[in-house]
């Protein structure tokens, strides 16, 4: 995997992916930036919940749940003192259908969670990481 980021101006970066995509990074006014995008740790933060998402929602459709709508809220701390790495972090799943097995999204969560998600583990090894899960039943 590769990326490439190029500076543009004052604290304002585009991150290119090995897969063709571009994504403009900034910072706060208050460390010179124009608030145009993102900050690079929330980039982090983001790319952890996009990647358990994902998880969860391909073990949920390959055990035939019927899934209208998947939301993934985290919440994350961060140190005080340089580097400020963070030192919690928690995923909350709103998993939302037609007669959802809670038992599934319960399995898909954890799974996710310590065994496939690369970004979640992998900032597991700074931070504590937490996941927790509601189910919406959308009707029958």
């Amino acid at each position: 995997m590769k990326a490439r980021i190029k500076w543009l101006d004052e604290v304002k970066f585009v991150g290119e992916t090995e897969s063709g995509h571009a994504v403009l990074m900034d910072g706060a006014p208050e460390n010179g930036g124009q608030n145009m995008g993102p900050r690079p740790m929330e980039m982090l933060l983001l790319g952890m919940g996009g990647c358990s998402a994902f998880d969860v929602m391909h073990m949920l459709k390959k055990s035939r749940q019927q899934v209208d709508d998947c939301v993934v809220e985290l919440s994350a701390t961060r140190a005080d003192e340089v580097p400020k790495v963070f030192t919690r972090i928690h995923a909350h799943f709103i998993v939302s259908g037609k007669g959802l097995k809670e038992a599934q999204v319960k399995r898909a969560v954890t799974l996710s969670a310590e065994k496939y998600c690369s970004a979640s583990i992998m900032l597991g090894q700074v931070a504590k990481v937490t996941h927790d899960y509601e189910v919406i039943d959308t009707g029958a």
